[in-house]
Parts: C-alpha cells; sequence; structure tokens
C-alpha cells in the first residue's frame, strides 16, 4: 500500500521552485492537501479512518486533486469529478456509487 503525498511532493507537482521558502506556503498546501486527501476518500466511499490505507492509484488521484485545486480555486466545486485524470485514478477504486 501507498501513503497519502505529502506537502513536498505536492510543491514538486506545483513547481514552487526549491530556492523559494515553502515554509511560507506551508499552511496554504496543508489545506489544499487535506482537502485533496478528504475528498479522495469522500469518492471511494466507506472510508475507515483506523482500518483503510491508499492504493498508488489513490494517493496519485490526491496530488492531482490537490494540484487542481491550487490552480483553480474558482473552479466550481467538484472540479475533480470533471478531470479525466482524476476519473481514470480512481477507477476501480470505489466503493460506493451514486445512483442516478
Amino acid at each position: 500500500m501507498a501513503e497519502w503525498p505529502d506537502t513536498d511532493e505536492l510543491a514538486q507537482v506545483l513547481n514552487i521552485a526549491p530556492e523559494a521558502n515553502v515554509d511560507d506556503w506551508q499552511t496554504t498546501l496543508d489545506r489544499v492537501l487535506a482537502s485533496a486527501i478528504a475528498q479522495v476518500k469522500l469518492d471511494v466511499g466507506c472510508w475507515d479512518e483506523y482500518e483503510d490505507e491508499p492504493t498508488d492509484k489513490m494517493a496519485q488521484a490526491a496530488l492531482r486533486l490537490g494540484e487542481l485545486i491550487a490552480l483553480r480555486p474558482d473552479a466550481t466545486p467538484g472540479v475533480g469529478r470533471l478531470d479525466p485524470t482524476y476519473i481514470g485514478l480512481l477507477a476501480g477504486q470505489r466503493r460506493t456509487f451514486s445512483i442516478a
């Protein structure tokens, strides 16, 4: 099993320059990543904090969603549900499905 990404990994994806002081962005990156991880857990469904661990695909989906949230903070809610990369990463990972 994988681990959830950390803010250093998100900073790399966002191309925050290594010479930049990441500590200045730490609170924002923490919030963005926490939001992304929470959304992945919600989208997977039936997540048990004590029993479940992320797969590599779930961890990558959280990183992708973190990137989307950081780059488009004013985007419509559910921006990940419209992103083909995010959708593809969660394919086969869902435990619950919405009823249409």
